[in-house]
């Protein structure tokens, strides 16, 4: 509790207050070297008789007051705070009696470097970077050009130090600057996942109800005239298969709708489906996401269209995380989608095997197409269901194989395995 209490507070301080600390730390390291501390026979540094003075003493005041002055601007005007803190030192360093500026004086501006390289544009920070170099240099040449002795040792190591401070404070910028891409990535990730999953739920609900549908209708129209009751089953049919799907695409579409939006709509009674309240009854009763529960239905009303649909499950049934069961249904519905449109096939078999713990196993296979019937070749454009399939089987890191029987006909396997201590529905 502590611990976290204090790094609150390490975060709540400002750049400008760690500077102001960082002058205060080196003003007080300044006097314990010019006096004599227990341990010691006499202080390291001998005290020139400026800084005894009181014009030594108002420099020292005067350069703490600009210090200030640019730790409370180091926020707000990073650059203008910049300077106060580079002559500070300068001002401060006079009524010392050193060669150079020493390395105390120059912390406030360390820590002023550190905080514009992590957070200001990357032109500002190098500019930061020469003003305090320069300075440095300049201190230097102005020393050596008025004959007076230079500290080039010491100043190259307090330009070591400024140097160190500010490509920390670029690394910290580097590794924000790629946190925030790999957030923005993450998101666009998001965003295409969605979009390709939407996609491909439209792709299984639309598709295998529209086959079914041109089935029915091709059945209708050539008995129409002959078999009116046949006709009348088959539109029948064309209405309950074209229900399910527009209460499939209100669900997908109502989940893409903002938070207001679906607030509002749950305020508001919706309208009733053309039909009445029986339609509505069936809207109802469809489930949200369907699994292999919903296998039986499938073949309820592949059947109808013309080709039977055989399930048989192997092994005892268990309960399935919700992304597999859903995923293993819609690769089931789209198989036996080609299987209506292409095979010419009149049955089919959807074989679940459970009895592996540690995966699930679907097929579906037909015995290719019957007498009079001919397999119909995708044309341009088509090829969406196998890819799909095997997209879903890949998200799910499974097993996907398709291809022609060796006794003819077609066949779609899937393996998928479970995750251990998965949440079931």
């Amino acid at each position: 509790m502590s611990a976290t209490r204090s790094a609150q507070l390490f975060k709540r301080v400002t750049p400008g207050g760690w500077a102001a600390v960082a002058w205060g730390a080196g003003m007080v390291f300044t006097a314990l070297l010019r006096i004599r501390v227990p341990g010691q026979a006499g202080p390291d540094v001998l005290p020139g008789f400026v800084m005894l003075r009181w014009d030594g003493l108002l420099m020292l005041a005067v350069g703490t007051l600009l210090t200030l002055r640019g730790s409370a601007l180091l926020t707000r005007r990073p650059t203008a705070a910049l300077n106060h803190l580079l002559v500070a030192p300068v001002i401060a360093s006079t009524p010392l009696g050193v060669t150079a500026i020493p390395f105390a004086q120059y912390l406030a501006v360390d820590v002023a470097l550190y905080a514009i390289a992590a957070a200001r544009p990357r032109r500002e920070a190098w500019r930061a970077l020469l003003l305090a170099l320069g300075l440095l240099a300049v201190y230097l040449a102005v020393r050596v050009l008025a004959g007076w002795p230079a500290g080039t040792t010491g100043a190259l190591a307090v330009a070591l130090t400024a140097l160190v401070a500010w490509l920390l404070g670029r690394s910290e910028a580097q590794a924000r600057e790629y946190a925030e891409r790999s957030r923005t990535q993450a998101t666009e990730q998001a965003v295409t996942a969605e979009r390709l999953r939407i996609a491909r739920e439209m792709h299984d609900t639309v598709a295998h109800s529209i086959g079914i549908v041109a089935l029915q209708a091709g059945a209708a129209r050539r008995v129409i005239a002959t078999q009116p009751e046949a006709a009348r089953q088959a539109l029948a049919e064309i209405e309950t298969a074209s229900r399910e799907t527009l209460a499939g695409l209100r669900r997908m579409l109502g989940a893409l709708r903002t938070a207001d939006t679906e607030a509002e709509t749950r305020s508001e009674p919706g309208p009733t489906p053309p039909g009445g309240a029986e339609q509505a009854d069936d809207v109802r009763g469809l489930p949200e996401m369907p699994g292999l529960a919903a296998l039986d239905r499938l073949a309820e009303l592949t059947g109808k269209a013309g080709v039977r649909v055989v399930v048989r499950r192997v092994g005892a049934p268990c309960p399935l995380p919700p992304d597999i069961d859903l995923s293993a249904f819609r690769i089931v519905q789209e198989s036996v989608t080609n299987v209506v449109r292409h095979s010419g096939a009149v049955s089919c078999t959807v074989t679940v095997d459970q009895r592996d713990a540690d995966s699930l196993a679907v097929t579906v296979e037909d015995r290719g197409p019957a007498a009079g019937h001919a397999r119909v070749i995708p044309g341009p454009g088509s090829g969406y269901g196998l890819t799909g399939m095997r997209e879903r089987v890949a998200v799910l890191r499974g097993e996907f194989t398709a291809g022609p029987r060796p006794g003819g006909g077609y066949r779609v396997t899937v393996r998928l395995p479970l995750p251990t201590g998965a949440t079931t529905r």
